[in-house]
Parts: C-alpha cells; structure tokens; sequence
C-alpha cells in the first residue's frame, strides 16, 4: 500500500486509504462545504449526476479528476444515486482544520445503501425498501435456503427457512423475493445465484464466513438481548440464523453504530399467508397498474382507491396488508368488527382529522434510535405525541357498544408515554430550526448555562448603550463611544481634546490620529464572554440535543408500539371511510370450502364508470369450475379479477364490494390472465402462458382460487383447444380448485356433460343494426358467439374490412377449409372411434353438409313466439326450400 501511495499528495494518499476499504463503493470524501468524488468516482458521479467533471492538479504525475456537489443539498444527489442502485460512503472531517499540521482527519461515518436507508429525503413515503440476506445451508437431510430480511427504517426483522429439491427451492426463493421485493440482497461470496439476481434488487457480497450460523445465533442473541430464540420460534432456522448473522453485521457497519431500534424477531412460515405470485399480483393490480393512462397519469390500482390513510405509517401497513393476507380467519374477522365498530360510532371524521395531525412516528423513532434525527422530527414526534389522548377517546367511543377486540388492543397501545412527552416539550423549542448547527433548537429554560450564552449574544447592543451612557456621566466625556469591530474587538474611543479626562482604569488599546482607543476591565470581561458566546452557544445546544437523544433512547420500544397502533387505527379507519362511501358489506370467513358473491362488483372500476353491472359468483365443493364464455369486451376479466379481489379483500380484512359474500378457507390464489412476450428472457407469449400453467397445475390445491382467461390462444386453434381442453379437466379432476375458466373455445362448453362439477355461465351482450351491445352481466350457460367482428368494427377496422371478413366467414361456415371443423357449439358431441376414450381425447367437430349448415343457421335466426301465423308459414316453406336444394 505504501509503494502505491508513494507519489501522491498527503491529501490523496488519505483519500487513497479511505477509498482502499470502499472499493465497489463511492466515496463522497468532504472538503470544506463540499463532498468530492476523484478519480473514478468522479467519472461516475459526473455521468449519473450530470454534473461537471473537472481536474485539478496532479498526483503522482497523472491529473486528479474531481466532481462535487455542495453538502447542504447532498441528500438529492444520494437520492438519485440510490435510484441507480448505487452505494455511497459518507467521508467527513472529524479533526480541528485549525489544530492540524497535515490534512484534516477524516473518516467515513455512515455507508448509504440502498437497503439500509432511514432519512425521509430517501425513502419512499408508502413503501419498504427492506434488505435482504440469503444463506445456503446443505445437510443431510436435504438443501435449505434461509431468508433474514430487515426494515431498516421501522426495525422490523424477519426470518423464513425453506426446504425441498433444487427445482422446487429455486421457485420457492424466486416466490418469496418477489414478494419481500427487496432493495437490497446480501449473499456470499461463493452462492450459487439460484436465480437470485434477477430479483431486481442490488446484489452485494459477503464473505462466507459471515454467514456461519454460530455467529449468527450469538448476534441475534446480542441483538435482541435474550439467551436463546426458543420465544420466537427460530431455534430450528438454523440457515436463517446464518443469514440473520451477516445481515445484522453488514447493517451495523453501514451506519457506523448498533441497531437500537431492532428489538424484535418474527418468524414467517409458508402457510401463514395466502399465495400470491408475481403474476398473480400483477394481474390483479394490487399497488402496481399493468399500464399506465394517456399523458402520464397513473392508471388506478387497488392501493390506490383503498389508500385514504392519513399517515404515512398507515399507507406502509395498507401497502403490505394487500400483499400479505393472513390465511387465519381470525385476524381478518377482527378487523371486520373493528371497521363494523368505526362505522357505527360518529367518530371517523374526528379520528380521521386528528391521525392527519401525526407524523411518520415509525421512521422518526428509528432515526432516533441510529442518534441521526433532526430538530423537526422531534418537533413532530412531540406534536403526534400530544394527539395521543384525542385517538384513545375517539376509539373508546367508537368502541362502546361493538367492543371489538382490536380497538381494545389499539386502544390500550396508545397510552401517551409521559416521560418521552413531557422531555420533549421542555427541552424541543416550538418551531426548531431545521439544523442543530443553525441554532434555535433547544427550548428557552431548558438549560440555564445555555440561556445565559444566548443572553450574552442577544443582548451585546443593549449593553454597549448601557455601558457608554454610564461612562460619559462617569468621565464627564460628551462624545464618549462604545464600539466594536472584527480586529480590535471591543473599545471605548475618546478624542484627543477629551484625553485628560480619561480615568485611570482605562487601558490604551489603539492610537488613532485624533483620538484614542480603550479598554476596561469591565468591557474586556464583557468582550470575552460575547465575541465567544454564540459559538459557546452553538456548541452547547449540540451537546444538549445529543443528550436529549439518548435520554429518549429507553422510550424507543413504547414509541414503537404507539407507531404501530397508529399504523393499524389509520388502516382501519380508512377501510371503513371507503366502505361507508362505496356501500361495502362485511364479508363472512366460513370453515366449509365455498366462494358465494351475490351482486359482486370491482372494487377498482366500479369509481372508473358511470354504471357499474354487479354479478353473482357461486362455488362450492359441488360446483368447482366455472367455464365463462362470451365476446371480447364483454366483461369476462373484469369479472374474473372481481371474485379474486373480494375474495382477497376479505382475508385482508376489509368490507367487501357486494350485497354479501361467504367465503371459505383459501390458501393460494393463482392467475392466468393476459399476454405478453418476455423479449428479455427470450420467451414468446405462448411460452409465456404455459410456464404460468404449469406454475397453477403444480402449485393449486383443492383451497386454491385459480382464474384462467383464454389458456391457449397463443398456438394453432387444435392444438390450443386440446391444451386449454386438458388444462381445465386436470383442474375439475386432479386439483379441483376453485377455477373461473374464461375461453373462446366453444368446444369446451361441453365439458360440464361430463363433470358435474363444472358449469357454463357467459356474459350477455345484444346486437343491434350490425352493432354490439355489451350487457355485462353473467348469467347461466354458453354464450351463442364471440361477436368477433362487431368487436373489431367498434376498434375502428375499417368497413371495407369488415364487409371482407363478413363474406369470408360466411364462407368458412359454408365450406369449412379444415380437415376437421370446428365443432358446432349446439351439436351433440362426436368423437373419433378407436381406442382412445372420450375422456382421454379433446372433442372432434363432425362435418356438416353446407345445405344443413344453412338450415341450421336460417332456425337460429328464427323467434318462433314473435312470429304471426302467415310469417311461420312463410318460414317453413323457405326451409322447405333449403332442405330441397
């Protein structure tokens, strides 16, 4: 390392030290109101910045490259390297500029990743930007991989250990990052990837002994400040534990100092929540659109027309809620009363109006644990505090005649703590300054040396007023003066004609040409203790203010609990708003395996449209599949999400859209919905389909809710019929889940002849004049036909087109061009003769003579009750004729 920094300036080969122990990471090295980058930095820094890239000097005979940007907006610039999943040490200058011989020392205090992040300017307001490590553990019973993630800003830390084969292990982590959805992912240096960066958060490395799992036990101990994880179920995860141990090490070396506000542990389990893959989630929209709307706007998803929460900590908490419904019935059956509760009571718009008076308690009681909160986060801190007895008896109102447990609970949470409360608004003025160094932060009283300095440097010019009257009536001096300026200092000035009367205890400090310059005791004793006073002043209020905050660092657990309290109450609330205003009813979580939706809606466009059409949904263990059939546009995916949505809705917590719904265990829910290609991992939009397939025939089980819309559609017509033909038999036969099937395939309408527990339903629609009319709504049996070129005449194909494709398929009904057509949807079904057994072969169409085909066509045309006698007669002899010909 010597010979390496033989050549440099003292300066860079202190840089060149510091940077050593940072190589993957930029260093914002600080100098004066600066934070430099140099070298490669700098070309990095300058490219994703956009900021000037300069050089300046030389070092070790090569030109020093340097990009800065000023430190009192540094928290933008780390915003947006964040955002490009960059990391950034924080080098700052710990030595005295006055007192050293060389450069200045420096140190880096903190490592900003984008997994350990805690200021607000970084964070997302409704999101966790949680970090995440990953331990491989191989033993003799098998491979297991274990998962500790932690929330950096609320101090939530997690674990979940999961087993099986090597195929099965790798969908199973892909499932759970997915779902974390991390910003950050901590492995070891030799991990095989398993797929791991393609997760989409940054990857960073470890050493491998960082994992053991030894060291880890001992931290979690250390950490959580108990002798063994037997309490909170972890004893077992023993990989978990490995990874737990390199994920506290790695978060504690980022921010230079212990995690204080860790303090509690959770183990997941698989069962413990309702399966909801990627897909899955993107298809149902739940935070994220699958689109967004004409001129940027964002396109509605569920969190958004549910988030009405007023703190930042609620919409956080509503966000995972969605994403991680508790398959127990009786934590959403709490929240049902609790909401029951809140709509009954007159309290809502009280508790609603007093929650928007809180701040974000969880983040700031974190950066309060890490000693890095600012004067105003205490300020607000103070002020949610004092809201505290407000909540409580709104929520004991509201709770008076319900007595849901819950609000019970949340209640009891939201004791004010009077200690934390009673030193923050002694030592906390009412309107701080943003920085302690601006001063203005601690409260007058609050420290008497404190007031007295303040006093010092407030009140300097009344003193020199003071002591220049009693001087002239002293000396007898008329134009006696009482001066300052930045090289003498303090002085009283005489003129020359004056000189014989100056008394004996002044001192000569300055001799002018007509006058003279002097000094008392009593000014000089003043003068030291001003010119020194504010800067003793700013000192003080910075060793108060980091008193105070270890002073609060025993209420950081009571803070906690009233922030999630809050978070819940906030929720609540704001489920129950909703509810209230979109005429939401209280679902019913039942323990006999059915989904019964009388007058369902969607939850998201039933506020996009002027009339939305409710429809019912009716599964049980004896109606299994419904096969959903009907145009395009006609509303078979908006009905499909809706089930799935209610159903969602209900675990979660929350009313539902609908007149009533009864619902029964769920343990998964699976989608097949839409199409698109995966251009970046190569696969087609066929490909694409069938890997979802399969992922919902492998994974579905009798408890699972599965919506399949158009399986299928992306190969040849046979070859998608007998696909989707297969796929949903394997469903009523094998898996036998709660499916809502969706196709165009008409053929498969036949399938409930077979299976008793499938049934047909479609969704209406008219025609009128050469034009469609979408009824939308469901109703029993097989839709008559797809409406195809209606649909596309709406599109705007043009007439021209239209007109061919009506005489084309004209034809192909006349004189079908396949080997096999298609099968009549009315026809009774034909299947080949052989060996094969009609169980075991897709439906075959039977051929059709064109002359029955436009029988068969010219009787659908007919309304045997709308017709009078002499137009019945006219119709039978035109059939006559057909038949004839």
């Amino acid at each position: 390392m010597d010979e390496l920094l033989a050549g440099h300036t003292p300066m860079m080969q202190q840089y060149l030290r510091i940077k050593a122990s940072y190589p993957e990471t930029l260093v914002f090295y600080r100098m004066g109101d600066f934070y430099e980058l140099f070298f490669e930095d700098a070309e990095k820094g300058a490219r994703l910045l956009g900021i000037t890239l300069t050089q300046r000097g030389a070092s070790n005979g090569n030109p020093v490259k340097m990009a800065g940007v000023p430190f009192h907006s540094a928290e933008q610039y780390l915003a947006k390297l964040i955002r490009f999943g960059e990391s950034v040490a924080i080098c700052e200058q710990i030595g005295d500029p006055a007192t050293s011989k060389g450069p200045v020392e420096r140190k880096v205090i903190r490592v900003v990743t984008p997994g350990t992040l805690t200021d607000s300017d970084l964070l997302p307001e409704k999101a966790e930007r949680p970090l995440l490590a990953v331990c491989v553990s191989q033993q003799r019973k098998g491979t297991s991989i274990g998962l500790a993630w932690l929330s950096m800003a609320s101090g939530a830390l997690r674990l979940m250990e999961i087993g099986g084969d090597a195929k099965a292990l790798d969908t199973r982590l892909r499932q759970e990052l997915e779902r974390i959805c991390p910003a950050e992912i901590l492995v070891s240096d030799d991990l095989d990837q398993f797929g791991i960066d393609k997760a989409g958060g940054k990857l960073t490395h470890a050493p491998q002994w960082h994992f053991d799992q030894e060291h880890g036990r001992k931290a979690l101990h250390e950490q959580l400040g108990v002798a063994s994880l037997d309490g909170f179920g972890a004893e077992s995860c023993t990989a978990a534990i490995g990874a737990a141990g390199a994920l506290l090490r790695y978060a504690q070396s980022t921010q230079g100092k212990g995690l204080q506000h860790v303090r509690s542990l959770a183990v997941e389990t698989e069962n413990e929540y309702i399966g909801l893959d990627a897909a899955t989630r993107r298809n149902l929209e739940l935070t994220e659109p699958l689109r967004g709307q004409e001129g940027g706007a964002t396109a509605p998803t569920l969190f958004s027309q549910l988030d009405h929460c007023r703190t930042s900590m609620g919409s956080r908490l509503l966000r995972h809620l969605l994403h991680h419904p508790r398959r127990d019935q009786t934590v959403a059956k709490a929240r049902h009363a609790a909401i029951h509760a809140l709509m009954g009571g007159d309290a809502s718009s009280g508790l609603a109006t007093t929650l928007a008076a809180v701040p974000d308690i969880e983040r700031i009681t974190t950066r309060v644990a890490l000693l890095s909160a600012r004067p105003r986060d205490l300020a607000g801190l103070r002020a949610g505090l004092q809201q505290l007895p407000s909540l409580r008896a709104y929520v004991a109102m509201c709770n008076k005649e319900a007595d849901a447990s819950l609000l019970r609970a949340i209640h009891n949470a939201l004791a004010t703590p009077g200690e934390c409360l009673d030193l923050l608004e002694r030592a906390i003025a009412l309107e701080p300054a943003a920085l302690v160094r601006d001063g203005g932060v601690i409260a007058r009283g609050y420290d008497a040396d404190l007031d007295e300095l303040r006093a010092l440097s407030e009140n300097a010019g009344q003193f020199l007023v003071d002591l220049e009257t009693r001087e002239r009536a002293r000396t007898g001096i008329a134009n006696l003066r009482v001066e300052y300026n930045k090289v003498h200092g303090f002085y009283i000035e005489v003129t020359n004609g004056q000189a014989d009367k100056v008394p004996d205890d002044y001192r000569r400090r300055q001799t002018l040409k007509n006058a003279e310059r002097y000094i008392t005791p009593e000014l000089k004793a003043f003068e030291d203790k001003a010119l020194s006073a504010q800067e003793r002043a700013l000192s003080r209020e910075k060793f108060l203010y980091d008193t105070v905050l270890q002073e609060m660092a025993p209420h950081i657990g009571a803070l906690q609990r009233i922030a999630r309290a809050l978070a819940q109450l906030d929720v609540l609330v704001a489920l129950a708003d909703h509810a209230a205003r979109n005429n939401w009813c209280a679902p019913q979580l039942v323990d006999e395996p059915s989904i019964c939706i009388e007058q369902g809606r969607h939850p998201v466009v039933e506020n996009q449209i002027e009339r939305f059409i409710a429809n019912d949904c009716l599964l049980t263990t004896e109606r299994k599949l419904l096969l959903i059939t009907g145009p395009n546009m006609g509303g078979k995916s908006t009905f499909m999400r809706q089930v799935a949505l209610i159903t969602l809705l209900a675990y979660v917590g929350s009313f539902v859209p609908a007149a009533s719904a009864r619902i029964g265990p769920i343990d998964r829910i699976f989608t097949r919905i839409g199409a698109a290609d995966d251009l970046a991992g190569g696969r087609s939009t066929f490909m694409v389909e069938m890997t979802e397939s399969a992922a919902i025939l492998n994974g579905a089980t009798e408890q699972s809710l599965v919506l399949m819309d158009e399986v299928g559609r992306g190969t040849s017509t046979f070859d998608g019929l007998a696909l989707a033909w297969a796929i949903a038999r394997h469903l009523i036969e094998a898996t036998r889940s709660f499916t809502l099937f969706a196709t165009h395939y008409f053929e498969l309408t036949q399938l409930p002849e077979a299976h008793p527990s499938a049934a047909n339903v479609h969704l209406s629609a008219v025609e009128h004049k050469d034009r469609i009319v979408f009824l939308h709504a469901v109703q029993p049996g097989p839709a008559s036909q797809s409406y195809g070129l209606q649909v596309a005449q709406l599109a705007g194909v043009p007439q021209a087109v239209i007109r061919a494709a009506r005489k084309h398929l004209a034809s192909l009904e006349a004189h079908s061009v396949q080997s096999t057509p298609q099968f009549d949807l009315f026809a009774s079904p034909a299947y080949e003769t052989g060996t094969a057994t009609a169980e075991d072969s897709a439906p075959q169409a039977a051929t059709m003579p064109p002359a029955t085909a436009e029988v068969i066509d010219a009787l659908a045309e007919l309304d045997p009750d709308a017709l009078t006698p002499r137009q019945a007669l006219d119709a039978l002899y035109r059939l006559k004729q057909l038949t004839a010909s």
